[in-house]
């Protein structure tokens, strides 16, 4: 596994004791996690209180978009902190992350199939959201704008999810694993 070190160091920086002796990189990792958990929570809970006192329907249907966006960070995190404890505990928590591994041959080809059907489309949606951009632009003070452009992300992610899925259910599962 690559890393930037910069990067990584960045990322534990906040940590406090991310410089104990005796404890390893993915223990160090995981409080990270674990803390940019924590604070998912709070971002969560703060983003949930401005909404409750908010008035304006334009206002509270973006910060919904957030929330939502936030409720998936943190289970995301959550996923990965369970993964890296299961590895590290050598247990298999149920929120864990599990290997393609587990897929049997036709399960693994049809969702390969489903893959590169889904690539395809999500690439054709990004376009038509292009095009959108060029006749929306001054709609609603600009909202739609900005709502396609976040639909164009959230399609751009879906096809790097997608294309990750894509080579790891054609490479030998050693390969991948950990």
């Amino acid at each position: 596994m690559e890393k930037s070190p910069d990067l990584l160091a960045n990322f534990l920086s906040p940590m406090s004791g991310s410089d104990e002796p005796g404890i390893s990189e993915i223990e160090k990792v995981m409080r990270a996690f674990e803390a940019h958990e924590s604070e998912e929570k709070g971002f969560l809970r703060d983003y949930r209180a401005i909404l409750e006192d908010c008035k304006n329907p334009m206002a509270a249907f973006l910060l919904n978009l957030i929330i939502t966006d936030e409720e998936r960070h943190q289970a995301v995190v959550h996923s990965m902190v369970a993964t890296i404890k299961g590895g590290l505990t050598w247990t298999h928590p149920a929120d864990a992350i599990r290997g393609i591994s587990e897929l049997g041959e036709e399960e693994s080809t049809e969702l390969l199939r489903l893959t590169e059907k889904f690539i395809k489309e999500e690439k054709k949606g990004i376009k038509e959201y292009k095009k959108l951009i060029k006749t929306t632009g001054d709609y609603y003070q600009g909202l739609f704008v900005l709502l396609i452009k976040t639909m164009i992300y959230d399609s751009e992610k879906h096809v790097m999810i997608l294309e990750f899925l894509r080579a790891k259910l054609a490479c030998p599962p050693q390969e991948f694993e950990r």
